[in-house]
């Protein structure tokens, strides 16, 4: 059959063959994106009759049977057997015409890391940069907090982020990272036209000294309640639909 990450935390360990993914959305795009193998679906019987599973083999199962081979109860009646999560080359995604990349600077959660990839591939990003160490990586849970995003949406890895943003540098792109800091310029100043790496941090400690040095400039959003920040996935979607907005317009 055909179809169209290490582990995380609320994630279960990969299998031998690939890793199960789970919930109506993210086994639908997995087969529908065709970027990786699909190798077995299984469904309780209500969920089997789902129209876009027809023409594949499904196998009948219990809520608890999935729940078993998901390693979660938010499996939605559907789980799939695929091939492991392909991550993406950064350089040909800096080497695009006047990239726009989202780079996440440890971010943690798997529930945020999908929220955001799902902003992303809405927005249009070209593509989601993770550090290789201390980050979510894209697994079974990312992929149904993304709704299945990430199997359109290149996700890519690289061993030094702070390195990385000196690469795009030179490949012509600007940096611009989200902090709440005094010498932040405010989201909507900066020229978001051209070459651009969005940089959010992770969701305690936000950036990290050396990656927030390595950004071209900083931005932040105005906060005008009692709260002194925004989730980093909350965040991230404002400053992307900023970005887009610039970017249509031009």
């Amino acid at each position: 059959m055909s179809s169209r990450g290490r582990r995380g935390r609320g994630d279960r360990p990969r299998a031998r063959q690939g890793e199960v993914l789970y919930g109506r959305n993210a086994v639908r795009e997995a087969l529908r994106a065709g970027r990786r193998r699909v190798r077995q679906i299984w469904a309780t019987p209500g969920a089997a009759h789902e129209p876009w599973l027809a023409g594949y083999a499904v196998e009948r199962a219990t809520a608890e049977e999935l729940a078993l081979r998901a390693g979660s109860d938010a499996h939605q009646g559907i789980c799939a057997l695929a091939d492991p999560y392909l991550y993406a080359d950064p350089a040909p995604l800096l080497a695009r015409p006047d990239p726009w990349l989202v780079a996440l600077d440890e971010v943690q959660d798997p529930q945020n890391l999908g929220a955001i990839c799902r902003t992303a591939e809405c927005a249009g990003v070209d593509g989601v940069i993770l550090p290789e160490r201390r980050s979510a990586q894209v697994t079974p849970a990312v992929c149904k907090a993304s709704a299945g995003a990430v199997e359109y949406v290149p996700v890519a890895q690289v061993r030094n982020l702070a390195d990385f943003l000196v690469t795009a540098r030179e490949a012509g792109c600007w940096s611009w990272g989200a902090a709440a800091v005094p010498e932040a310029l405010p989201y909507t100043q900066p020229d978001w036209r051209g070459g651009v790496v969005l940089v959010l941090g992770s969701e305690g400690r936000g950036l990290r000294p050396r990656v927030a040095a390595a950004c071209d400039g900083l931005v932040a959003l105005p906060l005008r309640g009692r709260i002194e920040s925004l989730n980093v996935s909350a965040a991230a979607a404002v400053l992307m639909y900023a970005v887009l907005q610039v970017r249509n317009t031009a």
